[in-house]
């Protein structure tokens, strides 16, 4: 008796089981399109708030009611007005309406303490804005808000009219930056090139006197470089003395302005880095000032305890440090590759190395910091200093440094390259590796005529996510060499040019600092922000170069796998 055969299933069941699926694609579909979108509002959050700090805004002139104006001690504010938000849920005012308060930058930190307050929309009164409030940003205690009264030029008369202020205010200002880029130039450039030479001649002076008994020559040599450093030491008292008098010229313009409060101030020119009238600004100025001041984020160093100022040597830090890191990681991620996949056999050895690899991508930033600080700085810092630098009485490279950083990050990050080249390594076609071997080439041959070029993009890849990770990173670099504040950079015109030795500033841990560590974090909330972007930029653009490289090659070396 045979069995009867299965009944096929009907059009309406075949239909059935075809949409089983397709709530699991909508479902997918649904978290992607989810994870765009956050994504993307986070991008423009971080690039308005970003974009706030160097827009200009206007100074608005509060008047409160009374029992405001009685509370805080005056009857009037300048202020940028920065927003306004509810209150409490639910809370009302007497009048029974939505209690809500703005937030104002008051300024003037040296004067009343605070540079921002918040004030209960009901205690304003009426907010005008005058066309003759200024802004002046100072380079201590922040920015300060008033009315011109007089300014007191060097060896000139006393000016009082407005606009015959204004003009002669501006280039005042602009005369004393330039004065104070000189001191600078002299004091970081020229004295500290010189106190970098005394100090090398000074040790050369100990190591000859080490010698027992020192012979004619030795004395000779002594007696020149003693020589050189008392000429050095004219050079200088000479310099110092430039800047001394460059300094004292920064003090001599004096400027008085009244504050809301009716109280005047003075304050020399010289502590002036900027002068604007934000009420007087038509649209175009302000998007020519907004320009500006992001060219002088990028460009200048911070001050204020990182609250105002640029970022530069931060950014300067976290380029040098990625493009060192790159070096670092991509030489050796791709020969442990190459080894791994090209001429280990298969076994339990190799198969332990790869599980070894996946897991430590996994293991957390800041055990990789703690492994840099005792093998990079400690162990192999300390051997050079014990070598080469015996005669310092501070360590050089036995301390953090870009170089350390840098390669705790390449180990950090060794196995994204390593795990991207096996997989651009495989993708090779076989057919590809035979023909060159039946051509009479050698492995290695094959591998570096054939291989790496046509892997190539799959490498740059890694590379791509190394430097992504790496750049964005904070935690191991607090505890290997990166610092609150570094005057010199890693990389200058000092012979030997690149210092690998010394500490640095870096994007990420100017973040932490800023949004964390600061004592006015009202005032660092921009600087955050625009931070965060500028790294988001430095990154975006930096992998966008890799990968138009990448994107040449592929085409170069195209075959059916790429």
């Amino acid at each position: 008796m045979t069995a009867s055969p299965a009944p096929s299933p009907t059009d309406a069941e075949t239909s059935r089981r075809s949409n089983r699926g397709e709530s699991l694609v909508w479902l997918t579909g649904m978290g992607l399109a989810t994870g765009l979108l956050m994504i993307t509002a986070l991008l423009l959050l971080i690039l308005v708030k970003g974009a706030e700090a160097f827009w200009p805004l206007r100074i608005a002139r509060v008047e409160l009611v009374a029992s405001a104006a009685e509370r805080l001690g005056q009857p009037v504010l300048y202020a940028h007005i920065l927003g306004s938000r509810e209150k409490r849920i639910g809370a009302t005012d007497a009048a029974g309406r939505r209690a809500e308060e703005i937030k104002l930058q008051v300024a003037n930190r040296d004067a009343g303490g605070t540079g921002f307050v918040y004030l209960d929309l009901a205690d304003v009164a009426k907010i005008t804005e005058p066309p003759d409030l200024v802004r002046l940003d100072r380079v201590e205690y922040g920015p300060a808000i008033g009315q011109l009264v007089s300014l007191q030029p060097l060896d000139e008369p006393l000016v009082t009219a407005p606009e015959e202020m204004a003009s002669l205010l501006r280039r005042l200002v602009a005369e004393g930056n330039a004065r104070r880029a000189t001191i600078e130039r002299i004091e970081r450039r020229e004295i500290g090139g010189i106190n970098r030479t005394m100090e090398r001649l000074r040790r050369q002076i100990r190591a000859a006197e080490r010698l027992e008994p020192p012979d004619q020559a030795h004395l000779a040599h002594m007696a020149t470089l003693k020589s050189r450093i008392e000429s050095l030491e004219v050079d200088y008292q000479r310099l110092a003395s430039t800047a001394a008098e460059l300094r004292d010229r920064q003090g001599k313009d004096t400027l008085i302005y009244r504050l809301a409060s009716g109280i005047q101030r003075s304050i020399p020119v010289g502590n002036l880095v900027g002068v604007s009238f934000p009420n007087q600004l038509s649209f175009t100025q302000r998007v020519g000032t907004a320009l500006h001041n992001a060219w002088a984020f990028i460009s200048e160093s911070p001050r204020e305890a990182n609250t105002e100022g640029g970022i530069f040597p931060a950014l300067f830090g976290t380029f040098v440090m990625t493009v060192i890191l790159s070096l670092a990681v991509t030489p050796f991620g791709v020969i442990a590759a190459i080894y791994l996949k090209e001429y280990a056999k298969e076994g339990a050895l190799v198969r332990a190395v790869r599980i070894a690899i996946n897991n430590l991508a996994g293991v957390p930033s800041i055990v990789f910091g703690v492994f840099g600080l005792g093998f990079f700085v400690y162990v192999l810092g300390g051997s050079i200093d014990a070598l080469f630098y015996s005669d310092r009485d501070a360590p050089v490279f036995g301390t953090g440094g870009i170089l350390w950083a840098s390669l705790t990050l390449a180990l950090m990050t060794v196995p994204v390259v390593i795990v991207a080249t096996e997989e651009a390594l495989a993708a090779v076609t076989r057919g590809v590796r035979e023909g060159s071997l039946a051509c009479g080439a050698s492995k290695w041959q094959t591998i570096q005529r054939i291989v790496l070029p046509a892997a190539a993009p799959g490498i740059i890849t890694g590379m791509i996510l190394a430097m992504a990770r790496g750049a964005g990173e904070g935690a191991p670099l607090m505890i290997t060499g990166v610092v609150k504040l570094a005057p010199t950079l890693p990389l200058d015109g000092t012979p030997p040019f690149l210092h690998l030795d010394r500490k640095f500033m870096h994007l990420g841990f100017h973040i932490y600092d800023v949004g964390f560590q600061s004592p006015d974090s009202d005032a660092a909330r921009p600087m955050v922000f625009a931070t965060t972007l500028l790294l988001i930029l430095l990154v975006v653009t930096m992998n966008l170069g890799a990968i138009f490289l990448r994107e040449r090659l592929r085409r170069k070396y195209a075959t059916g796998v790429f």
